[in-house]
């Protein structure tokens, strides 16, 4: 076995480099809630995933040299590099564009559901996850609106989760 960084393909390492992220952010939270409770808990992730995800897509238009987003191609284009870059098969979604300036996501399963299901606070975690892509939008100046505004977990309380984005460019 040749144990070189030389012998992963770049989707390999990426995958790795995702789970080593995501198992971070799960300890993070465990190891909170374990000294602060659920409802400090929530706060402060909240409050972390904004900074990072603020961090996270200057970094990632700065790689790709992408600057002004004006037009939802533009946009999508973009979109479509950054969650390549950011997440992982792992996390089982799937977003598509079924109209200009229309963006719908879907969850097939959620691993911050179950993890956190498993730390049986599920019913009062209020969800990271889409508040990452919000995040990004904002910087960004992306305007927008989002359906269905969700505090919680929409997979404890729906099965399912889901959101429909509709953006606000002129071109």
């Amino acid at each position: 076995m040749n144990a070189d960084s030389n012998s992963l393909s770049k989707n390999e390492l990426k995958e790795i480099l995702n789970k080593n992220w995501m198992t971070h952010d799960a300890m993070w939270f465990y190891n909170c809630l374990q000294e602060c409770g659920i409802e400090k808990t929530n706060k402060i992730n909240k409050a972390a995933i904004r900074d990072m995800s603020t961090v996270e897509i200057k970094r990632i238009q700065k790689a790709v040299g992408v600057g002004q987003l004006n037009t939802f191609d533009e946009f999508k284009s973009f979109f479509d590099i950054a969650m390549e870059i950011a997440t992982g098969k792992f996390m089982k979604y799937k977003y598509s564009t079924p109209a200009k300036n229309l963006m719908h996501a879907k969850w097939e399963s959620c691993f911050a559901y179950e993890g956190i299901k498993a730390l049986g606070v599920i019913d009062r975690y209020e969800c990271g996850i889409m508040l990452r892509i919000d995040t990004w939008l904002n910087t960004l100046g992306i305007k927008y609106e989002v359906e269905p505004k969700v505090t919680g977990c929409m997979m404890h309380t729906d099965g399912k989760c889901f959101r429909d984005y509709k953006f606000f460019f002129d071109k």
